[in-house]
């Protein structure tokens, strides 16, 4: 999935795209250890993808969080 779509995401969804890529990865590794995967860099795609998703929710948290810390300093 492309940087920008991530971007775009709410942190819901960016929930639901983190629990999917959890998924893949848990396919990817049991695949990688029964000698059933093909393609290896698949499993490093898919738990790149899941940091970035990881980074993204961190990132709309830490900013979530200063915006309420500033508004409630403009209440004051």
């Amino acid at each position: 999935m492309e940087l920008d779509e991530l971007r775009q995401m709410t942190a819901p969804d960016l929930r639901v795209k983190e629990r999917e890529a959890r998924e893949e990865i848990f396919r990817l590794r049991l695949k990688l250890r029964t000698n059933q995967l093909d393609n290896h860099a698949a499993y490093r795609r898919a738990r790149r993808e899941l940091a970035l998703i990881l980074t993204l929710l961190s990132d709309k948290e830490r900013r979530e969080a200063a915006d309420k810390k500033a508004g409630n300093a403009e209440a004051n």
